[in-house]
């Protein structure tokens, strides 16, 4: 989206389309914003249904029987765990697959093949097992699931014992600022705060190889905006496939806290 508030144009059908007239380094000459890149959607006046989400992910990851049920199984958890503990919005459960699942899933395709099946993983805030769970059952990665409520880490210990995860996923019960430091090599944070917040508790397991896949629903730009003149990194806004007005801050930090003089 150009910032005179025009549509980018895009060119042929399926090939990748962003606004190029966005991009730009800020001010700080450290923080580098790629406009909102128009990719990957099925439809841009529409959000994805429930249909077009198990297709998508039968198009794009090798969902194999084992995890289709595994899949399931879990919509299913939630759905009856959904009934004793607000779990998601009332509002998502009919659309569970395209408001949560693939919502979680289209953000391994950020990840680089070669980090897909050997990654170190860490999913902060990961309430309902949204992006973390989904992210375990299509990858072979190691993922961290962090989360400080009593029900919710119950509810994920449950999960992971019913989905057979035990070996790849970790569950850390804790807040995050309790977390012993080390390095992941991706970052998930799905509605856990704002950007600068995020970075401030976050940015100790990141090197500058992590990837940061942070969904920032309508307010990805804005959210970019307030923390472009304290952390320097190299950050693109991607279109999310489940509805065209969401964004995705997807990058790389390259450095510690700046404090603007």
């Amino acid at each position: 989206i150009e910032r005179n508030g025009r549509k980018a144009r895009c060119g042929e059908t399926g090939k990748s389309c962003c606004s190029r007239t966005s991009a730009r380094r800020y001010a700080s000459g450290a923080f580098r914003y790629i406009g909102l890149c128009k990719t990957r959607r099925p439809s841009k006046n529409r959000c994805m249904t429930e249909e077009e989400a198990q297709s998508w992910l039968h198009a794009n990851f090798a969902v194999s029987r084992e995890t289709e049920d595994q899949l399931t199984a879990f919509v299913e958890f939630l759905r009856r765990e959904a009934l004793s503990q607000n779990l998601i919005a009332a509002s998502t459960l009919d659309t569970i697959w395209s408001r949560h699942v693939v919502d979680s899933a289209q953000l391994l395709s950020f990840i680089p093949n070669d980090r897909q099946s050997n990654g170190n993983w860490i999913d902060l805030g990961s309430g309902a097992g949204f992006p973390g769970i989904i992210a375990a059952i299509l990858s072979k990665s190691h993922i961290t699931l962090v989360e400080s409520r009593g029900r919710r880490i119950d509810y994920l210990q449950r999960a992971i014992a019913l989905l057979s995860l035990e070996e790849r996923v970790t569950l850390a019960g804790m807040p995050l600022e309790r977390l012993p430091t080390a390095p992941y090599s991706a970052i998930f944070a799905r509605a856990f705060a704002p950007l600068p917040r995020l970075f401030e508790l976050a940015a100790r397991f990141s090197t500058e190889n992590t990837i940061w896949l942070l969904p920032k629903g309508r307010n990805a730009v804005k959210d970019l905006e307030d923390v472009q003149l304290e952390w320097p990194g190299d950050f693109r806004i991607e279109h999310s496939v489940t509805n065209p007005e969401s964004g995705i801050v997807v990058g790389h930090l390259s450095g510690m806290r700046q404090k603007p003089a």
